[in-house]
């Protein structure tokens, strides 16, 4: 009979089982419930503090942005915020019925003994996988439309159609399977096939598909979805290859994205590697700023190429992802890991698929508490980023297409500090065109 949890020890008696199975299941109870608390704290702290300063502008843009544009910002705030906690619930519902009340371990058995004895091992896991995700982005659909044809479409952000909508679902559909199954059936024969050490394999493999589409993404999965067009305002064009050049970079080409026929947010990236890179400004953001503006922006986006921040963005990845591979190929040999959330394991089909799927639904609950960390040191960034395009750029339009973008983008200017602290990846308004100012700007 094959050891389908890898040569895991034999069981013990079943009071020492049960033991650390009820420690785990205990402490992700608790870890669940003390996040989610901290997670409703934050957000009524934070539409009651956009609320309470809805009445008038901060003084700091008092000349800049309208009363009329700081309400709008502060009920588009709220509207989200008043849906995310519905969100917030209704995700914990979802992830207690997963875990704590044995949902995973129902369809897992469920899928088993409908697939493995006529398929096979392999496809078992797949379909348990494919399962999983399917019903999961089935229960996500409502909440998806709410925001896409509610929210959005009441500030007048939607350009989305239903039938845009409809063929993004489907493409995103077809592309996940032709990417995620070959990737799944790979990892789980890992998994199976290279002993106790599967992990830093898996790992390896994990690794490499993600630089594989960073390096795709631009070129061949970006367009499935959006058309990219070469930027046609030779000026303009002139302007940032000028900064591009003075700033060391080279490009592949500039591209207009189509934005706009999905929502009316502005944006711009720098993206690829090597000779690769490519510069894509949303056509929502050419059509908002001025060439001054546009330049600044973009310096901004080179500001974190020369910091290094995505390299060291990724090589955290690989860091925290080598972690996580190695806490997985260790619990995956714990029958208590399994029994900890009401899932029986075979001891005549693989556990691999399920040990994944648990270990995805347990993380992000543990993880939330270190997320603050993160979210710091993202604002760093951004303030390295914003200090680096004034010294290349023109300060000042950099300001100024700031404040366009929290205007058009109905950007709250009074976040709660706290919140703010906790979950922006970039630093509130304020904090940031003070900083720009402390760096006494001058027009380039």
């Amino acid at each position: 009979m094959p050891c389908a949890l890898h040569c895991a020890p034999t069981l013990p008696a079943k009071a020492t089982l049960n033991h650390p199975a009820s420690l785990l299941a205990l402490l992700f109870s608790v870890a669940l419930v003390i996040s989610l608390l901290i997670r409703f704290w934050l957000a009524t702290r934070q539409m009651r503090h956009v609320a309470a300063n809805s009445g008038a502008v901060p003084l700091a843009f008092a000349d800049t942005v309208t009363l009329d544009a700081h309400r709008r910002a502060a009920r588009y705030t709220l509207a989200k915020g008043s849906f995310g906690l519905w969100a917030m619930a209704f995700s914990a519902a979802i992830l207690i019925g997963w875990t704590l009340l044995g949902g995973l371990g129902v369809l897992n058995n469920a899928i088993r003994e409908a697939v493995q004895p006529t398929y096979g091992d392999m496809a078992y896991q797949l379909a348990l996988l494919a399962a999983f995700v399917v019903i999961g982005c089935v229960l996500d659909v409502p909440f998806d439309l709410y925001s896409t044809f509610r929210i959005e479409q009441d500030f007048g952000f939607n350009r989305m159609t239903w039938k845009l909508y409809l063929v993004d679902a489907l493409k995103g559909f077809v592309l996940g399977a032709l990417i995620g199954l070959p990737l799944a059936a790979g990892m789980l024969w890992i998994m199976s096939s290279t002993g106790a050490l599967w992990w830093l394999w898996a790992w390896g493999a994990w690794m490499g598909f993600n630089l594989l589409a960073l390096v795709l993404y631009p070129t061949v999965i970006a367009p499935l979805f959006n058309t990219f067009k070469p930027l046609t305002d030779a000026s303009l064009e002139a302007r940032v290859q000028s900064l591009m050049a003075k700033c060391g970079f080279l490009a592949k080409g500039f591209f207009v994205m189509d934005g706009s026929k999905r929502s009316a947010h502005a944006n711009a990236y720098f993206t690829g590697f090597g000779s690769a890179k490519r510069v894509v400004f949303f056509d929502t953001l050419l059509a908002k700023l001025l060439p001054g503006e546009v330049e600044a922006v973009l310096a901004h986006e080179l500001g974190h190429f020369k910091h290094r921040h995505v390299l060291k963005r990724i090589a955290s990845m690989f860091a925290i992802s080598l972690a996580g591979f190695a806490v997985l190929g260790w619990m995956s040999h714990r029958i208590w890991f399994y029994t900890a959330f009401g899932v029986q394991p075979s001891m005549t089909a693989p556990n691999d698929a399920v040990a994944l799927l648990l270990f995805m639904l347990i993380v992000p609950v543990f993880s939330f508490f270190v997320s603050p960390l993160f979210a710091g040191l993202s604002r760093r960034h951004e303030f390295q980023a914003d200090a680096y395009a004034c010294a290349h750029a023109n300060g000042r339009e950099l300001s100024s297409a700031l404040l366009k973008l929290y205007k058009d983008n109905a950007s709250t200017l009074t976040p709660d500090p706290l919140y703010a602290r906790f979950y922006y990846s970039h630093p509130p308004a304020a904090e940031r065109l003070a900083a720009m100012q402390a760096l006494d700007l001058k027009p380039s």
